[in-house]
Order: C-alpha cells, then sequence, then structure tokens
C-alpha cells in the first residue's frame, strides 16, 4: 500500500535506537527526509549510514540533548533550518522511571521534564509553522496504562495523552491531526533490564495473549500510518501496540 509519504519532511526524538530508531528507518524507507535527533551522535551516525546502505532517503542527523533548557529551541531552529518545513512531528524521546510510593522528587522532577514539559515545548515552537502550512501531523509516543506499581514517566505520558486530545481539537481546523501511540512490552534496552532471565517468558505466557513482547517494528509500522496522509481522517485518538495486554481502556 502506497503510504503516499515520498517527499514528505519529519522530525524524530529520541531516534538513535529502539522504537525511535525502528520509526526513522521506516518513514526513511518510504521516502520521509527525516530530521533524527538524540542524545548520541555515534549512534546517529550509525543510523545514518544503516539508512543510506539500505536504500531509503537519507535522514538528518542533530546529537542534542532534549532535557537541556534550551534543548527545545535548538532543535525546532536546526530542524527547519535543515528541512525547510515540517510535515510531520514524532515526539518519542522517553525513558521508564519506576519509583516507590513515597519517593524524592528529583526523578519525578526529570522525568516529567523529559516525559511531558520538553515534548510540549518542542511542539509548540513548531505549531506556528504548521498552522501557517494549515497541515502536518504531530505523533505522541505515550505509555502503557497497565503498570501495576507507580512510574513516572507512565504518569507523564497519561498527561501527554489528556494534552494530544485538546490539541487534536484545536488544530483540527488547521489541518493538523494529533495522535498518540501506546506501545505495549516492546523489545528494547530500555525494557529489558525489568524482565531478567525468564521473567519475559512467564509475563508474555501470563498477561499477554499473543504470548511475547513486540519488537521496534512493530510499533514503527503503525506510527508510519498513522502520520501518513492515509490516516488522515484520524486524530485525537490513541492507537495500541501490544499484543492484547491491555486489560481495560483509558
Amino acid at each position: 500500500m502506497d503510504l503516499y509519504l515520498k517527499g514528505k519532511t519529519a522530525v524524530v526524538t529520541g531516534a538513535s535506537q529502539g522504537i525511535g530508531r525502528a520509526i526513522v528507518k521506516q518513514l526513511a524507507m518510504e521516502g520521509v527526509k527525516v530530521f533524527a535527533t538524540a542524545r548520541n551522535e555515534d549512534l546517529l551516525n550509525d543510523l545514518q549510514a544503516e539508512v543510506r546502505a539500505a536504500g531509503g532517503v537519507e535522514p538528518v542527523t542533530f546529537a542534542q540533548d532534549l532535557v537541556a533548557p534550551d534543548g527545545p529551541e535548538k532543535i525546532a531552529t536546526q530542524a527547519l533550518a535543515s528541512l525547510e518545513h515540517v510535515d510531520i512531528l514524532i515526539n518519542n524521546a522517553g525513558r521508564s522511571r519506576p519509583v516507590d510510593v513515597v519517593a524524592p522528587e528529583a526523578p519525578w522532577m526529570e522525568s516529567v521534564t523529559l516525559d511531558f514539559d520538553r515534548p510540549r515545548q518542542l511542539t509548540q515552537l513548531f505549531l506556528p509553522h504548521l498552522m501557517e502550512r494549515r497541515q502536518g501531523a504531530i505523533l505522541n509516543l505515550a505509555s502503557t496504562y497497565e503498570l501495576r506499581s507507580i512510574n513516572v514517566s507512565a504518569v507523564a505520558k497519561a498527561a501527554v495523552v489528556v494534552w494530544s486530545k485538546q490539541l487534536a481539537a484545536q488544530l483540527g481546523p488547521y489541518g493538523i491531526r494529533v495522535n498518540c501511540l501506546q506501545p505495549g512490552l516492546i523489545d528494547t534496552e530500555n525494557i529489558r533490564p525489568f524482565f531478567p532471565g525468564d521473567e519475559r517468558k512467564k509475563f508474555a505466557g501470563r498477561e499477554i495473549p499473543l504470548g511475547d513482547f513486540g519488537e521496534p517494528q512493530d510499533v514503527a509500522d503503525m506510527a508510519t500510518f498513522l502520520v501518513s496522509p492515509r490516516a488522515r481522517y484520524i486524530t485525537g485518538t490513541v492507537a495500541v501496540v501490544d499484543g492484547g495486554m491491555r486489560h481495560h481502556p483509558f
């Protein structure tokens, strides 16, 4: 199926590994010029070479810490300078942050900054550009709601979902779509440490109808569809890629 993405441009955060890396590669293979940003310059260079070797549109890479106070502004400025215009924004950067029921303030502040404040600030920097062009697609990566212990990232990502729904309502008249993508347990460096040894197999057998964790490509496939013109009538929603793990709707 042609997703009509050839010639489009996109900004992807957290692009150097895991889900973000898979999204960049899939978009590039669909003909999208991607501005891929993350902290690790070596991994970004490797990603660029990998896409080039696979025959995709070579991404522009930009090493920048999103959490830095001027991180969003630097990313937005460089992206617009490199791409001239932006069609798609994918806020993917984030990190799981489990805490005790009584936790210090530092992990709460740090995770809310990374998982909510910075995506919001980056998006707001692009909005005047998107609104002027009266088109665009924004996709925010959310988190599973099925956790049975406190995880600050999941709390912050829940705020992202509510904010995204509100944005979708107000930006629809400008031709801008805003959606969220909620991955379940995906086999990434971020998740593996929490399921050592046989824990992954035991958990998946008990909780996931499809029997195992997902792969980054599973999320990338859905992300690519949601930002494509094929999804032109989808906005304000949360797409779930979790192998059936969910028990209750949000």
